[in-house]
């Protein structure tokens, strides 16, 4: 067979059998592409981030303002051995047979005081524990403290709701057995194919991991209260407790088991770490660069070419310029990647209709606000949920019926009381986060934004949560889902990709390899496994994992880790 006759893939084989690296565009620089892009480097590929914005982060995008810093996006941290392992990576050392969950990680006792990032981690940044993890507020004033630790909360249902102890034991070792069977031996499965999928069944089944979360709640719960505390996380992730699946109840599990934690300087330090990374293993990042279309080619086959497959070859900017790769990944939104970025010409199953029927995440709006100290304590922890008077209804209303209800319910984040260095002395840094429908909703937001904002800090003043908020506020900006959808492009201004109902998961959910296209690859929220910083990361070793065995990188040890299929043979999904 000729060069010219050979597939792309086997091409870029050839090609570093020769000595010429192989070259990967990556489309984002936000948790997902930095990761992936660290990964590639380690794998050998010379990588280029492209990213549309000034600078990286896409979700996790930090500004300054007035002295403040605002996290806009991902505040909670879990599972540091996923930041670890990425910190300790080489140059031509994958790091992708490394097991995913170590022994020692999982049996280790959570780090309840002191740095919480390995050794490869401190280089770089500095990780504390939070404790607890969240304060959850009650409408009628009550609090529950979650911080994952059984003693700490048996005791709390002891005040809040006796009744209800018995079912947390239950609780507690159910959600265990899908921990274990769903996160820690099938958190790293690509669902490439049917058969992945059904050969998982039966322990989903066996689990009763499929029913809803809420409803999985509900068996062992009576009290609201302590369905809303065992349900609640899933929003952080863009998921609706009453639609998710109860898979999603490994959460618990897994902050229980490596805790939550912050990033001295915020979230946006670890971000600029991970670029600092990448950029020492020899990567390459771009801003102000955004991406006008992903190039496709075909390439014949057999047969005197009557079977043709489409690949990707590079990408075009919305300058003008051509890069060409032998792989391009998308961290963007998938559905806008497909939409907007590759001819519908090569979409067969990632069609217009099938991106658009798809159920999108909801939204949100989110205020960063700045106020004095003045010597007044705070009765808050660094995450507070607060919890408004309805919780199936409201939910109901922002997921099914896409309108924006008289009551809310918000997550208020105050890092300054872990990180003064966020606000000038003296001030503290907070942003409120209320989720709200996606632009599908048909929301005018430059009238909604203002008036809601102002409900919800006068809310935060009115209700004793921060006195005299609006007296001593000295700084405040907001988003819309006008944001995500213009700023971060993101269909619909979802905040968090496709919703993460049953049937828009695992197999069902957009796959990490392409099944239009060759060589092009998705990471991040919307891919597999899901929405949340640890899957994030978890989606890149699985879409690296991808390319390595689609190029034959380190075949020979790829071969024996993944015996099923041979890593010299590009596997399409």
């Amino acid at each position: 067979m000729t060069p010219q006759q050979q597939t792309p893939q086997a091409q870029s084989r050839s090609a570093s059998r020769s000595g010429r690296s192989k070259t990967a565009v990556i489309i984002g620089a936000g948790f997902g592409g930095l990761a992936l892009g660290i990964r590639l480097q380690s794998l050998g590929f010379d990588t280029t981030i492209m990213e549309r914005r000034d600078a990286p982060g896409g979700r996790a995008y930090q500004f300054q303002a007035d002295g403040f810093t605002f996290d806009m996006g991902p505040t909670v941290i879990t599972v540091p051995h996923f930041i670890e392992e990425l910190f300790s990576l080489e140059r031509g050392k994958a790091g992708l047979l490394a097991p995913d969950f170590p022994p020692a990680v999982v049996s280790a006792p959570r780090v309840m005081s002191g740095l919480s990032g390995g050794p490869a981690t401190r280089r770089y940044v500095d990780i504390v524990p939070i404790l607890p993890f969240y304060r959850i507020y009650f409408d009628d004033g009550s609090f529950f403290d979650y911080d994952g630790d059984p003693e700490g909360t048996r005791a709390q249902i002891r005040v809040l709701a006796p009744e209800d102890l018995p079912g947390y034991e239950r609780f507690h070792e159910d959600a265990r057995a899908i921990f274990e069977r769903g996160f820690l031996e099938l958190g790293y499965t690509h669902f490439g194919d049917l058969g992945s999928m059904l050969r998982v069944v039966p322990d989903l089944l066996k689990l009763d991991a499929v029913r809803t979360l809420f409803s999985f709640a509900r068996k062992y719960f009576r009290n609201p209260k302590m369905q809303q505390v065992f349900s609640f996380e899933t929003l952080l992730v863009g998921g609706n407790p009453l639609k998710v699946p109860a898979i999603y109840a490994m959460i618990h599990f897994v902050e229980k088991t490596w805790g939550v934690h912050y990033v001295m300087g915020g979230t946006g330090a670890l971000v600029r770490a991970f670029v600092r990374k990448f950029e020492e293993l020899g990567g390459t990042m771009r801003y102000n660069a955004p991406v006008a279309r992903i190039e496709v080619t075909d390439a014949r086959g057999g047969m005197g070419g009557l079977f043709s497959r489409r690949f990707a070859r590079g990408v075009t900017l919305q300058c003008g310029e051509h890069l060409a790769a032998d792989v391009v990944v998308s961290n963007g939104d998938w559905a806008n990647t497909y939409l907007k970025l590759i001819e519908r010409r090569h979409r067969r199953v990632n069609s217009d209709a099938r991106v658009k029927l798809a159920r999108q995440s909801m939204s949100l709006l989110v205020v960063y606000f700045g106020f004095r100290a003045d010597s007044l304590p705070l009765d808050l922890r660094h995450h507070n949920i607060i919890l408004g008077p309805r919780y199936e209804e409201l939910l109901t209303d922002i997921f099914d019926r896409k309108v924006l209800a008289e009551d809310f319910s918000q997550y208020l984040h105050l890092p300054t009381l872990t990180d003064p260095s966020l606000a000038p002395p003296g001030y503290h840094a907070a942003y409120t986060l209320v989720p709200v429908p996606h632009n599908g909703s048909g929301l005018d937001w430059t009238e909604v934004g203002p008036k809601l904002t102002e409900r919800v800090l006068r809310f935060l003043e009115e209700r004793g949560f921060i006195p005299g908020l609006r007296e001593r506020l000295v700084y405040q900006h907001f988003v819309t889902p006008d944001y995500f959808e213009q700023e971060l492009d993101s269909y619909q201004g979802n905040a968090f990709g496709v919703e993460p109902v049953l049937m828009q998961s695992a197999y069902f959910r957009p796959h990490n390899r392409s099944e239009d296209i060759g060589n092009l690859y998705l990471v991040g929220a919307s891919a597999q496994p899901g929405a949340g910083t640890p899957s994030v990361m978890m989606s890149a070793k699985m879409t690296a994992r991808e390319i390595a065995r689609d190029f034959g990188v380190h075949s020979s040890i790829l071969q024996s880790a993944f015996p099923q299929e041979d890593p010299e043979v590009p596997v399409r999904g």
